[in-house]
């Protein structure tokens, strides 16, 4: 990684090394306590080396850390094993564990392959075992950022460009540290410390609208505004503060027309001002983890919304989701795996996947279903093939499914991935709903209770539920 050995130069305003280390540590120790796990996404480029060489320096100064790498390997480019040995030795010169996941990238795609390729990455990330995932954006790709949204078309959300920190699902809180350093300074410290890194062909391809406006658009913007990079950031921060705002007047908007439920009541919903309804239904959206929807796509369903009556069971669809309206409520539901389309045999597993989600066997005593009823006959779970009946109570007659699914407000969507728990061709258990009467436990005796986890998304982001 270094072709010299280049110790730590002065703390002083001209001096690349010092900014940058002290930039680093700056973000870091009011986020880290001892012995957090940070692990870098290191592409191999000019940026990335850096980011490593630094945290590696400040490691070694004392700076309480454990630090990793990873390398995705997106197979796009011919060079793409060059760039993984690369990043394969540079881990081990700098004494940093370092993976190299290889992903798939769709050779054609809707989003195209750069975003495609994205996509893939974050997942990546997100799936780290660490506490932080660090990337090593700079100040002048926050500009580029910033510019490239607004030129097409991005709202206040969109165009205060990428945050500093920010949840990466259930994994680490993706945080990039150099955001605010310009990258003449990356520049200068990979000089002053003779880096080597590897340079991706793409990023000089002129047919990539990113590219153009990097090496055409803004080196002019700043021949007549030298500044230009400064300012857009500078812009960036208050469209930042002005999404922050309106995410503030969306949660108080909430508060005032969700039903006892916690949902969003469309009656109320409708009675909102247009730019604070569409505000709020922008932030359902992101809330439930979605992208922020194109203004022709809000526009339609605030349409379809506001003429939505009393009884109305409207979708929306996106290309991540689509909203609900059910029993007067907005429902935002995330395109989630597929179930099984074919029965699953239960064999006595503690516990099965099913779409995306899990169903587990409990082991009890005198509740859930009978255990030694499901060792007289084949036992397997199915979805819905329609006239299912099912006996929730010995007091009360045989059901037809249908008619208890909607006393027991399930939506028609989520009736369609429920598992339903057969036995010697018996019906004997729904999530939501209970066990058939004739296979249920009696007192003291050996029984059995199944918990169907599945990720259920909600109007405040996704959340495991589960169901009995």
């Amino acid at each position: 990684m270094e072709r010299s050995a280049s110790g730590r130069q002065p703390d002083r305003a001209g001096d690349p090394v010092g900014k940058i280390q002290r930039t680093l540590r700056e973000c870091l120790e009011p986020r880290l306590s001892d012995g957090q796990r940070l692990c870098v996404g290191l592409s191999g480029g000019r940026d990335s080396v850096v980011l490593l060489h630094a945290l590696a320096a400040l490691r070694s100064s004392g700076l309480a850390l454990t630090l990793s790498a990873v390398h995705v390997h997106h197979g796009l480019s011919p060079h793409a094993d060059d760039w993984a040995r690369f990043c394969t030795v540079l881990g081990e010169r700098c004494s940093i564990p370092l993976e190299v996941v290889r992903v798939r990238v769709p050779a054609v795609s809707r989003e195209g392959p750069e975003a495609a390729a994205r996509r893939e990455r974050y997942v990546v990330f997100a799936d780290r075992q660490a506490d932080w995932l660090v990337l090593a954006h700079q100040r002048d790709d926050q500009a580029e950022t910033i510019l490239f949204r607004l030129l097409r078309g991005a709202g206040v959300g969109g165009a205060a460009g990428m945050p500093v920190e920010r949840p990466l699902g259930e994994g680490p809180r993706l945080l990039r540290p150099l955001l605010g350093i310009p990258r003449a300074t990356i520049a200068a410290y990979a000089e002053a410390c003779s880096l080597v890194w590897i340079d991706d062909e793409s990023n000089t391809d002129g047919r990539h609208r990113r590219n153009h406006l990097r090496h055409e658009v803004l080196p002019r913007i700043q021949q007549m505004f030298p500044g230009a990079a400064r300012a857009l950031v500078r812009a960036g921060e208050h469209f930042c503060e002005a999404a922050v705002l309106l995410d503030e007047l969306a949660r108080a908007d909430r508060e005032s027309v969700a039903g006892p439920d916690g949902r969003v009541e469309v009656s109320r919903f409708n009675d909102l001002s247009p730019p604070r309804a569409r505000n709020l239904l922008r932030f359902e959206l992101v809330s439930a983890g979605l992208r922020p929807p194109e203004t022709r796509w809000l526009c339609e369903a605030m349409r379809q919304l506001g003429t939505a009556g009393a009884d109305a069971e409207i979708c929306v669809a996106t290309s991540e989701g689509e909203i609900h309206v059910y029993r007067r409520a907005l429902h935002v539901v995330t395109h989630r795996q597929a179930v099984p389309v074919a029965p699953v045999c239960w064999h006595g597993e503690a516990e099965l996947p099913w779409g995306g989600g899990r169903l587990i066997f409990r082991q009890t005593t005198g509740a859930g279903i009978d255990r030694s009823l499901l060792d007289q006959a084949a036992v397997h779970l199915a979805v819905r093939c329609g006239g299912e009946r099912l006996q929730p109570s010995a007091k009360r007659p045989t059901r037809y499914l249908r008619k208890l699914l909607q006393e027991a407000a399930i939506p028609p969507w989520e009736r369609a991935r429920l598992p339903l728990l057969w036995c010697g061709g018996r019906l004997v258990w729904v999530p939501g709903i209970g066990v058939d009467a004739a296979f249920a436990c009696p007192p003291a005796a050996a029984g059995l209770l199944p918990l169907w986890e599945d990720e259920q998304p909600a109007s405040a982001g996704s959340a495991r539920r589960r169901c009995a």
